[in-house]
């Protein structure tokens, strides 16, 4: 019996040793070059590479390659733990800092920003992202483009999204970057996709396979790009493609331990087993989809997961399961999800499996959310977008055979006579000017078309932030409603406020006449009379804004009042004990570039020492005070009075 063992183990190992390849040293402190850059310079290792480069980083003596294999840790753990990605990344941006090289300082950026957009944090993805551009070279630039190009793409702003990807395309092919020209390619083949334009997204996801071939080596965005034109062959109906395609990024996927990827593989191969009518497949395909996307501990992933196992149970007359599913996947979006393309699917499939139960109302309301979901990603202005570079892309070999025929037509003017030349350019003059002023309406009433639609976007966007401000506001008012703990409760209350003040600059915002600036007086007069509500004092506590009209950009109007928000807050509190009557004094006025602002009231008075406490409120006026270059002064006699002086030409 032990001889039959060991002879199976050698057998084995002979086996092992055969078929699995011997993996490169990724790191080597003795070598000249000791970092055999992963996915660029070998692709030779397996699912524990990443536990190869956490070893290895801090060996290597060059603070330049430590910091670049620190950045692809940083970036390649976000395909199996997000939050370990994030800290990994801002570990580099502290080093880098304090290196002070900021080409690295960017780069680390450009992985934060990939990852945030991953944890669904679009803003501060953008944020970051923009930052980072403005310190990486031009070999940086494709990388950090296509995650801006991302950003867009789960806004549903694909003409964006499109622009971004045709940038990194001009700039890969400038560099003679294959690598890069691949990934801008298969951007452009998963937002056709998108488009539902299949045999333009196959086109150029082929090419962009092409592409990565050349190269020689297995990778993320490979691995990607194999899904993505598996996707475009299930359009197409050439299933048996598609698949070979999915198997392909799978065997990739389960190598190098690509979570993310592996999520979507199975999320699309669910779709093409059902199409095959191969339900318990699918069904396994599914349940490994929310696996991988449970693991990543990503909702995007996760909402598609239970998007497609809803599409299958409803395929499987399943209504009742499928509508659990396909509500589980609507709660995990949240009302921030941003990627009007899946959550409409989401709404479609709901509405199909409420019908297939008879819940006709159900069934009607979600198809109404589908419509508008979809009528905001397929609208004009994308689609003419888009149609717009697959012009550009195919204009190529047309604007030859154009310059040839002028080529022609010029020589054939030069052999005519002098006054047929004088006639024919007399009458193309006047063809020109008549073009021109057709040409010169057409834009005027173009340009006035397109400012009315950007100020209606500008006053829409000001009032959803107003709302969601409002909502947040909403939300601590009733949190602050459940807490016993007066401290608490009263820092609960205080950010509402805050919160408020803000929000009432976005609503000045969308219902004035001007998108950018605040007419000050007024706004004062509205935040002055909600604090003295809240607190029930009216009838007691009078506000005065003995103050000219000022008009203020929305840089200096927001944290100008966050401190009246403050100061007139503070006077309800401490000022007027119940009984007291009186009145709070507001006071902004303008002398050239400087800003006086003065808030007093005549109560009880307060201590000196106070204002220089630790409270968030006092920390919050002083730091506000710095971000506006002021200087601050108190005083307390008859009452407290706070006086400012800013330096406007400062920015906020």
């Amino acid at each position: 019996m032990k001889k039959h063992v060991l002879a199976t183990a050698l057998s084995t190992a002979l086996f092992l040793g055969v078929l699995v390849p011997v993996h490169t040293q990724i790191i080597d402190p003795r070598q000249e070059n000791p970092y055999n850059k992963v996915f660029m310079a070998s692709d030779n290792f397996g699912v524990s590479y990443l536990d190869s480069l956490e070893q290895g980083w801090q060996r290597v003596a060059s603070d330049q390659v430590k910091m670049e294999i620190l950045n692809d840790l940083a970036y390649y753990w976000h395909t199996r733990n997000l939050k370990k990605s994030k800290e990994l990344a801002v570990k580099g941006i502290q080093l880098a800092g304090e290196l002070k090289d900021t080409t690295a300082l960017g780069r680390f950026q450009s992985t934060l920003g990939a990852v945030l957009l991953r944890m669904e944090q679009l803003d501060s993805a953008l944020f970051v992202l923009k930052k980072a551009r403005t310190r990486i070279g031009p070999e940086d630039l494709p990388f950090l483009l296509t995650q801006m190009g991302y950003v867009y793409e789960r806004r549903g702003a694909l003409d964006d999204a499109a622009d971004y990807a045709m940038e990194a395309l001009t700039i890969a092919e400038s560099n003679q970057d294959t690598y890069g020209m691949a990934v801008a390619n298969s951007d452009l083949s998963n937002l056709f996709w998108k488009q539902e334009k299949y045999e333009k997204g196959l086109e150029y996801g082929l090419k962009s396979i092409a592409l990565f071939e050349q190269t020689g080596l297995n990778s993320l965005d490979y691995d990607f790009t194999l899904y993505v034109v598996g996707n475009q062959y299930i359009a197409l109906n050439q299933y048996e493609e598609a698949r070979k395609h999915f198997d392909h990024a799978i065997a990739i996927g389960e190598r190098y331990g690509f979570y993310n990827n592996l999520s979507d593989i199975y999320i699309s191969l669910v779709d093409l087993l059902a199409l095959q009518n191969q339900y318990e497949e699918a069904s396994a395909a599914s349940e490994k989809a929310i696996k991988y996307a449970e693991l990543l501990d990503n909702n995007f992933m996760l909402m598609r997961s239970w998007l497609s196992l809803g599409k299958l149970q409803n395929l499987q007359g399943k209504f009742i399961s499928a509508v659990e599913s396909l509500e589980s996947s609507i709660r995990i979006a949240t009302p921030d999800f941003g990627d009007a393309f899946f959550l409409s699917q989401a709404y479609e499939n709901l509405g199909k499996a409420y019908a297939g139960s008879h819940n006709y109302k159900e069934a009607y309301l979600a198809f109404e959310k589908y419509d508008a979901l979809k009528n905001t990603l397929f609208n004009a202005q994308a689609d003419q977008r888009i149609s717009q570079l697959e012009f550009q892309f195919d204009s190529a070999e047309k604007d030859s055979t154009i310059l040839q025929q002028e080529s022609k037509i010029r020589q054939q003017r030069a052999t005519q006579t002098f006054i047929i030349v004088i006639t024919a350019l007399l009458v193309v003059a006047l063809v020109l000017l008549y073009a021109t002023f057709r040409s010169n309406g057409r834009k005027k009433e173009l340009l006035e078309k397109q400012n009315k639609e950007k100020e209606y976007l500008l006053k829409e966007i000001h009032h959803r932030v107003k709302n969601n401000l409002e909502i947040v506001s909403s939300l601590l008012a009733l949190q602050s409603a459940q807490i016993k703990d007066s401290t608490l409760a009263d820092a609960m209350q205080k950010s509402e406020q805050r919160i408020h003040s803000m929000s009432m600059i976005h609503q000045k915002l969308y219902q004035g006449k001007s998108l950018s600036q605040i007419e000050m007086k007024d706004y004062f007069e509205n935040l002055g009379n909600y604090i003295i509500h809240t607190f029930g004092k009216e009838g007691e506590v009078s506000l005065q804004c003995d103050m000219p009209a000022l008009e203020l950009d929305v840089d200096h109007a927001v944290p100008i009042g966050l401190i009246v928000n403050e100061l007139v807050t503070n006077a309800m509190k401490y000022a007027y004990p119940p009984g007291r009557k009186g009145m709070v004094q507001v006071r902004l006025t303008q002398n050239g570039k400087q800003l006086y602002l003065k808030v007093s009231d005549d109560g009880i008075g307060k201590d000196a020492t106070k204002m220089q406490g630790t409270g968030f409120g006092t920390q919050l006026i002083a730091l506000l005070t710095d971000q506006l270059d002021g200087k601050m002064n108190l005083s307390v006699e008859r009452g407290t009075s706070v006086s400012f002086e800013f330096t406007l030409n400062q920015a906020a």
